[in-house]
Formats: structure tokens, C-alpha cells, sequence
């Protein structure tokens, strides 16, 4: 098929479809949006006259042969993906998909500690067992990097039976790894290199981004298109290239882990940001810049914010230049309060840790967008100098996340945590967190945003695990997985969970 890169397939074919004049027998109920009362019409309307199910002419997402197939096609010649796949779940569909599809029962994955959730449940749905990498801080600021070369190394030698290995890449502040390395050594090892590129849909679109973890040699990619580029919320895409992976199974698992009725907004939404990166991808990404250049350009007058820079590190590669991560170096406000106030002018910022408050910038962004942002911050640095003494401070070196630094043994995630504890005569207790120390954690702690679980079920509470969680509490962090949404206790067990069965 002669691929047309500046077409859109797949809303051509709903427009096609809406100056038809057919009319509806078939779901949805809202007939094409004439169904809508005058509250959500003005707003609804346009959106809904393309919101259609797989009728005649309109392609099925789960056994593609016309508009979508080509949608995909195209986004895969975009990419650089010898076949893509559309996705209506976010990136959560495709994690689960690429583990689902790669691992079974009793089976090893080995992955980076500081992973997205959903990479957690899809290893408890497959039932394999999961062997955490070492997560390497970096010292310059405080924040998890990435993995190594040679930690990948010594864990693939250590267990040679692993069905693959899993990586986040680039972290939710932008930092990469050294991902080609990376990919040479699991490749020498035969396996597969699987990768949650969440946040990286853009890379490899201009020469002052990182390259895409296809471009370094990953054989699955999985990009939530709606986080960094232009497609709507839940609009993602899993690349695959090369021959490690079973394309067969991965379409399968697709079929069972996706909606039966996929959105075609959604999937309209990824084909027409797919055409804008093919036709003039490098030029919305060089306008983005410049604005993240004309605040980077101003920073200098703040005397007590700062914006991470990137500078030599061994614990990661590059840093996206669309993240700006803003720090308060003079230990005055933590992320979370610098969050508040930010917010408290008009400014949403993307999320906040003890130490960071991360303002997230993107092709899209505009002039007017960096000049807000600079004035607020300028307001806020103007506070911290002169209120400083009278605000609440906080100490920068218990800030940094108490991961794993050594390779983990093999572990299994079971389902239901609290369900696993229930049937073992109900051993879990809320304890307290001042007295969670050396107990082991019968819940998992997920800080949302980002969503990357600080604490497992069946991880032992260390002193510094256990004054970090603190600091999350008392900053204001919100929590998910927890029973208690405010972690002012924590389910814990006085064994391992492994003791309970």
C-alpha cells in the first residue's frame, strides 16, 4: 500500500461518513449528538457528530483492514515501527499487553524498581514473578534516574531464564537512560527489550530531544501520544519492531484487554497527531522550544528558584527540555507548598515531590504560557525572600526516595493484596507510621501523580522507607493503593506475605 503521510484515514472516513446523510439504527444512543439537552450541546456536539461504532465503512480496531489498519500503517512508517497499534487505554493498555504477551505464570520479567503501576498489575495478571533492577539516584538532584548497562548485565547473567527485560524510559522529570547500551546487552543475552516510553512519544523528532527507544534498539515501545504530543486523553500507541516478539500473541491479548467499543474520537485524535508529526513534527517541536527557551532565558532572576539543568551524570543520559522541574534551593518550600502557590495564581502544575514542583511544557505550549508562568514564579521567589524565616522549611537531605540499590530476589505480585491477607486469618494490621519500622508492607503506596509505587506489599520497612513516607504525609502527597488515603497508617504484617499462604 502507497502510504500517504499527509492524509488522515481514519477521520477522513468518519467525515465521510457524517456528509453521508445515513442515519443511525445502531448505538451509540446520543444519534451522532442530536440526543444532547442545550447543557452539553454547545460543548459536545462537533465531538459527537464523528462519535461512531464499527459500523460499515468505519473499520474494527480489534480486526483492522481498512481505515484504521492504514491509520496504523502510517503511524508506524512515523515512528519507526515495523507495526503499530492503536490504543484507547493509554499506555496502561499497553504495559499490560507487552507483559501479558511476553510472560506466564512463574515465568521472570526483570524490571526497573521505579515503574508505572500498571507495569506492577499486568506482572500480577500474567502471574510471573518480577526481578527489580537498582534504581541509581542521582546526586546532583536527588531524583531516581534510571538503570545501568551494567545492572541490566548482572541481572541477566544472574538469572539467564527471564522472558525479557522492562524499562521506563525517559522518568516522569525527563531524565533517560543509556538506552542503546542497554539494548546491545539484553540483546546479546537473547531477549527482548521492552520499553514504557510514556513520555517520550515526541523523542527523535528534533536533534534537541533524545532519541526514541526505537531509534536505540527497543523491540516494543509502548507512548501515551496524548501526554507529550497532540491526540486526546487516553490516546496511546505500542510500537513493535524486529522479530523478538510475537505479534500474534500481542494482538490477542489487545483484543482481550481493550474496550469492545473503542472511541473513535480517541483513535481519530492519534491519527491526526500522527499526521502532524509526519508532515511538520520537527517544526511544532523547534516552536515548543523556543518557549521553553524564553523561560529557561529568564530564570536567572530568581534568587532563590531554580530550574533542573542537565549536567554531566552516571545516572542518566539526557533530560527532556520540556520538563521543567523547579526547586526552592534554599530548602525553604518543598515541592509540594512551591505546587500550592503556584497554583494558587493560576498556573497547574503537572505534580509535585518533597523536593520538586514539575511544570510540564510541550510543543504546543505558547509564549503567553512561559510569560505567565515566569511572572508567577517571580512572585513567588519575591515571597521566599522576603518571608522566608516565617515559612514552613524542610530538610533537602531526607528527600531522596529510599529504592532498591542492589538487585531484588525474584518476587510475585499477587492480585488482591488485601484479598491474599483476608484468607490468611487476617494478619494485616493498620499500624501506625512512626511504629511501621522493620514490619513489612501489606499494601502498596503509589504517590499519584506520578504513579510509580514508593512501597510493595511484601517489601520490608526500613527506617528511611519509613521517614520518607512520613515526609510524603506530612507535605500534602496524594496517595493511591493505600487504605488510607492519607497514610497516617499503613497495613503491615510482622512476616513476609510469602509466610502467610
Amino acid at each position: 500500500m502507497l502510504l500517504k503521510p499527509e492524509t488522515a484515514p481514519l477521520l477522513d472516513a468518519l467525515l465521510r461518513h457524517k456528509t453521508s446523510g445515513a442515519a443511525s439504527f445502531h448505538v451509540p444512543g446520543h444519534k451522532s449528538g442530536q440526543g444532547l439537552d442545550a447543557y452539553g450541546d454547545a460543548f459536545f456536539r462537533q465531538i459527537m457528530a464523528i462519535d461512531y461504532t464499527e459500523i460499515t465503512g468505519l473499520d474494527d480496531l480489534h480486526h483492522p483492514t481498512g481505515a484504521i489498519r492504514e491509520a496504523q500503517e502510517l503511524a508506524a512508517d512515523c515512528f519507526g515501527a515495523d507495526e503499530t497499534y492503536f490504543l484507547v487505554g493509554g499506555s496502561t493498555a499497553g504495559n499490560l499487553a507487552l507483559i501479558l504477551s511476553t510472560c506466564s505464570a512463574g515465568e521472570l520479567l526483570i524490571v526497573q524498581r521505579n515503574v508505572h503501576k500498571s507495569v506492577l498489575n499486568g506482572i500480577a495478571l500474567s502471574g510471573a514473578r518480577a526481578v527489580f533492577l537498582p534504581c541509581r539516584l542521582d546526586e546532583g538532584s536527588g531524583l531516581a534516574a534510571g538503570v545501568t548497562p551494567e545492572d541490566v548485565h548482572a541481572a541477566l547473567t544472574r538469572y539467564p531464564e527471564a522472558k525479557a527485560v522492562f524499562l521506563t524510559n525517559p522518568n516522569y522529570y525527563g531524565m533517560t537512560d543509556n538506552l542503546t547500551q542497554v539494548a546491545e546487552i539484553v540483546h546479546a543475552h537473547g531477549k527482548p527489550l521492552l520499553v514504557d516510553e510514556a513520555h517520550g512519544a515526541h523523542f527523535g523528532f528534533h536533534p534537541a530531544l533524545p532519541a526514541s527507544a526505537l531509534s536505540c534498539g527497543a523491540d516494543a515501545v509502548v507512548q501515551s501520544t496524548h501526554k507529550m504530543l497532540t491526540a486526546m486523553t487516553m490516546g496511546a500507541m505500542l510500537h513493535v519492531k524486529g522479530q523478538r516478539l510475537d505479534q500474534a500473541r500481542i494482538k490477542g491479548v489487545l483484543s482481550t484487554i481493550q474496550s469492545s467499543s473503542p472511541s473513535y474520537p480517541i483513535l481519530a485524535s492519534l491519527d491526526l497527531c500522527r499526521r502532524q508529526m509526519h508532515v511538520s513534527g520537527q517544526e511544532f517541536i523547534e516552536a515548543g522550544l523556543a518557549v521553553v527557551h524564553e523561560l529557561q532565558s529568564k530564570s536567572g532572576e530568581y534568587q532563590s528558584l531554580c530550574i533542573l539543568e542537565h549536567t554531566f551524570s552516571s545516572s542518566y543520559g539526557t533530560l527532556d527540555p520540556f520538563k521543567i522541574a523547579l526547586n526552592d534551593k534554599t530548602g525553604t518550600l518543598t515541592g509540594y507548598a512551591l505546587q500550592e502557590r503556584i497554583e494558587m495564581r493560576g498556573c497547574m502544575v503537572e505534580l509535585a515531590d518533597p523536593q520538586y514542583a514539575l511544570c510540564l511544557f510541550s510543543p504546543a505550549s505558547t509564549l503567553a504560557d512561559a510569560n505567565r508562568l515566569h511572572q508567577v514564579l517571580r512572585e513567588i521567589d519575591r515571597e521566599i525572600q522576603q518571608r522566608g524565616k516565617e515559612m514552613d522549611t524542610f530538610s533537602a537531605n531526607k528527600t531522596s526516595t529510599p529504592f532498591l540499590t542492589e538487585l531484588s530476589p525474584p518476587i510475585s505480585l499477587p492480585l488482591s493484596w488485601l484479598s491474599l491477607l483476608n484468607a490468611a486469618t487476617n494478619q494485616a494490621q493498620a499500624m501506625s507510621l512512626k511504629h511501621v519500622e522493620g514490619l513489612y508492607a501489606a499494601e502498596m503506596v503509589v504517590p499519584y501523580p506520578p504513579g510509580i509505587p514508593v512501597l510493595y506489599p511484601g517489601e520490608r520497612i526500613s527506617a528511611r522507607m519509613r521517614d520518607y513516607l512520613q515526609l510524603l504525609a506530612e507535605s500534602g502527597a496524594r496517595f493511591q493503593g493505600a487504605h488510607d488515603p492519607q497514610l497516617l497508617t499503613l497495613l503491615t504484617t510482622v512476616q513476609p506475605m510469602a509466610s502467610l499462604h
